[in-house]
């Protein structure tokens, strides 16, 4: 009985603490002062819904959840390469200039 009261209050503190870096992570998207500041929240982001996932898998016991992380996380990466490619593009084309 004991070890099930420990498990779904480690869940539920899991749970909150998740929900609060999803929050700060989507504040920096909002308010970041920059492009590569918003593209790390971005990716941060991708990583806590991976994390997210990891969790439903532990409380549904479902293993589909873990495909759904890996295709969360394999498109966060790319997205990542994407944005990193076009801020990178964009700070050339403002140095050369005409």
């Amino acid at each position: 009985m004991m070890g099930g009261t420990l498990f779904a209050a480690g869940v539920a503190i899991s749970g909150i603490l998740l929900f609060a870096a999803m929050l700060c992570a989507g504040l920096r998207i909002i308010r970041g002062p920059s492009g590569p500041d918003r593209v790390v929240a971005l990716d941060l982001l991708g990583l806590l819904g991976v994390a997210a996932a990891g969790m439903a898998v532990i409380v549904s016991g479902s293993v589909a959840f873990i495909d759904i992380a890996l295709g969360v996380a394999l498109i966060g990466f790319l997205a990542t390469v994407a944005f990193a490619g076009f801020i990178e593009r964009g700070s050339i084309d403002e140095e050369e200039g005409p």
